[in-house]
């Protein structure tokens, strides 16, 4: 069997945020099992609004689409801003669009973990669900479980803090666990 490959995408522009900690975490843990991974986030989906009648599209996103394309599994981290996917991040999955044409289009049959991070569990919940629902757009597979995160309250670094590695880490073996079956 191929290497498996992971690729991660979210984050803010803020280098290490919350989300981007989460998806590295996340990352790490498929290394361990055996994935290759690729984290886009910050500068890497810095692109302009998505303009689906301009074909041009900067290096930046041609490469990210490329990346896509060679996914065996997809994880996408937001942060919560006023209840809802960050504009940032919605931009990013707007570009998969281009892959709207490919043999497998968009997200098809891939299985997608979410993560969504917020300064209170009612963003955190909001924003995942809107990522599972963009994730059903795109033809992708949401893995049962989902992680909220709530960047507020208590002590540490939230996303070090448990329950968080484990849930991140059964996730991640969920990912496995579809990449793994059998087609039907």
């Amino acid at each position: 069997m191929t290497q498996l490959h992971f690729v991660a995408i979210g984050g803010t522009m803020r280098a290490y945020s919350s989300t981007e900690r989460a998806l590295r975490k996340a990352l790490a843990i498929a290394e361990e099992r055996g994935a290759r991974t690729t984290l886009l986030a910050g500068a890497d989906i810095d692109f302009p609004s998505y303009a689906s009648e301009n074909p041009d599209r900067p290096d930046a996103a041609k490469r990210y689409v490329d990346i896509l394309r060679s996914a065996d599994a997809v994880i996408i981290g937001s942060p919560g801003y006023h209840g809802a996917i960050s504009g940032f991040v919605k931009n990013a999955l707007d570009y998969v669009e281009d892959m709207s044409r490919d043999e497998r289009c968009y997200f098809d049959g891939l299985p997608v973990g979410c993560v969504a991070t917020a300064a209170g569990w009612q963003a955190a919940v909001a924003t995942l669900q809107q990522l599972r629902v963009i994730t059903h757009a795109l033809r992708g597979w949401p893995t049962p479980l989902g992680i909220a995160i709530n960047t507020i309250g208590g002590e540490g670094d939230p996303i070090e803090n448990a329950p968080i590695p484990g849930q991140l880490a059964m996730m991640v073996d969920q990912l496995f666990s579809f990449c793994r079956r059998p087609a039907l």
